[in-house]
């Protein structure tokens, strides 16, 4: 099972391709719009309810509640709460060529500015986009995506652990744009000819 599931990360990975998140995300302001707030600055501790959106350059976080923590060097830590029927979620312009895009969704998110590792826990979904379109799709209990190292990593239990009997996770990776494209037709000559 640890198997399926380390080659199953390997093989998202490599769909992937050498891309980062963007890299000047890190240097933006963060901008949260919100119903309501409760902060404790003694704390640094800022809870954000009501369709809270937080964004930060190309990145783009939305859930119905978020909890935002920032640790004395300035970064910032922040977890996204789920409420029936709405999941958290989380969209990011990839850094190289063309149009690329990761995104995802669970029940929990907890995002770390500082190494920029992303962690979904509960009936977790990652997709990376290439011009719009699906390149690849992994579906798990959980999911942790470092964008620094290019690197996921999904087990079968939404704890972050992996059990045996627990469950199972899905990928998809779609067939390469240079694939999908039909061959040129052949012309016949006319009949009698």
């Amino acid at each position: 099972m640890n198997k399926l599931m380390l080659s199953a990360a390997l093989l998202l990975a490599a769909a992937a391709g050498v891309v980062h998140a963007e890299k000047a995300d890190s240097t933006k302001p963060t901008q949260v719009t919100f119903d309501q707030l409760d902060a404790d600055d003694v704390k640094q501790i800022k809870t954000f309810t009501g369709n809270v959106v937080l964004t930060r350059g190309t990145l783009l976080m939305k859930s119905p509640k978020a909890v935002v923590t920032e640790d004395p060097e300035g970064y910032q830590f922040v977890v996204l709460h789920s409420a029936p029927g709405v999941q958290a979620t989380f969209r990011q312009k990839l850094d190289g060529a063309g149009d690329q895009w990761v995104e995802g969704q669970a029940d929990r998110i907890e995002y770390d500015n500082k190494t920029e590792l992303v962690k979904l826990y509960a009936k977790a979904q990652i997709k990376k986009l290439e011009g719009g379109k699906p390149a690849s799709q992994v579906d798990g209990e959980f999911i942790s995506y470092d964008s620094r190292k290019e690197f996921f990593a999904v087990k079968n239990t939404a704890s972050g652990e992996s059990k045996p009997g627990a469950g199972r996770s899905t990928m998809v990776i779609q067939p390469s744009s240079k694939l999908a494209t039909p061959p040129a037709p052949t012309t016949q000559p006319a009949p009698g000819k």
